[in-house]
């Protein structure tokens, strides 16, 4: 699963890293479903394009269809009604450098981020499509797709979003690709390039989004106290 991940690298370094136009543009610490955030699609390769989180098929008939198709599992991809068609024919990268995770601790659900191990930016493998409102406004929306985690991230969750190595990104991107190369790439990534650490609580609050969210959680918060009995 992949349900909130941060973008926080500049301007001037995601036009860089991926070879794109990219225009009013700030960092990003805590992304959730249904907000705006940029894509590389195959349609436009060499632009930023600001999708909403949150598929909904051409054909749906109700917009908030997108609230619950902010992944995709790649097992079953190409089989799935709302992402049989845009998995071959309209695939996106989603560009990142972190996303959260959380694991269960006693009573507490604890926040990871988990990065790559060069805190590099990097990019989701993910589909996009485009849906008209009775107005004639076209949404735009992508999904996130995941698959079983590596042995890294499987100490936390069971899942985690495919990423896309740097040398096939725009192999993703390609028009002609056979059912059997798209499956090729739906793989979890290599965990020895991986690392993660305990977020700070703040994250938990789907509209907080601050450097706070990206920070190492201390061991004690502030106003709380610590206790040998717990």
């Amino acid at each position: 699963m992949c349900g909130r991940y941060s973008f926080t690298h500049t301007q001037d370094k995601i036009s860089k890293r991926f070879d794109i136009n990219i225009k009013n543009w700030k960092p990003r610490y805590n992304v959730a479903p249904q907000q705006i955030m940029p894509v590389i699609t195959d349609a436009n390769p060499k632009e930023a394009s600001f999708f909403r989180w949150g598929l909904i098929p051409n054909w749906s008939i109700e917009e908030n269809t997108g609230a619950n198709l902010f992944n995709a599992r790649a097992e079953t991809i190409f089989t799935k009604a709302p992402f049989k068609h845009a998995i071959r024919a309209q695939r996106c990268l989603v560009p990142a450098d972190g996303y959260y995770e959380w694991k269960r601790e006693g009573k507490n659900r604890i926040p990871f981020r988990i990065m790559l191990s060069s805190d590099e930016a990097f990019a989701f493998a993910g589909i996009w499509d485009s849906w008209e409102r009775k107005s004639g406004e076209i949404i735009n929306t992508y999904t996130i797709i995941t698959t079983a985690a590596n042995s890294l991230v499987g100490e936390i969750y069971e899942r985690m979003p495919v990423i896309i190595p740097n040398d096939l990104e725009k192999a993703w991107l390609r028009k002609d690709l056979k059912d059997q190369e798209i499956t090729d790439m739906l793989k979890a990534y290599d965990s020895n390039k991986m690392t993660y650490y305990k977020a700070h609580k703040s994250v938990n609050k789907e509209d907080h989004d601050s450097l706070e969210c990206i920070q190492v959680a201390p061991k004690i918060y502030p106003g709380e106290s610590f206790s040998l009995f717990e």
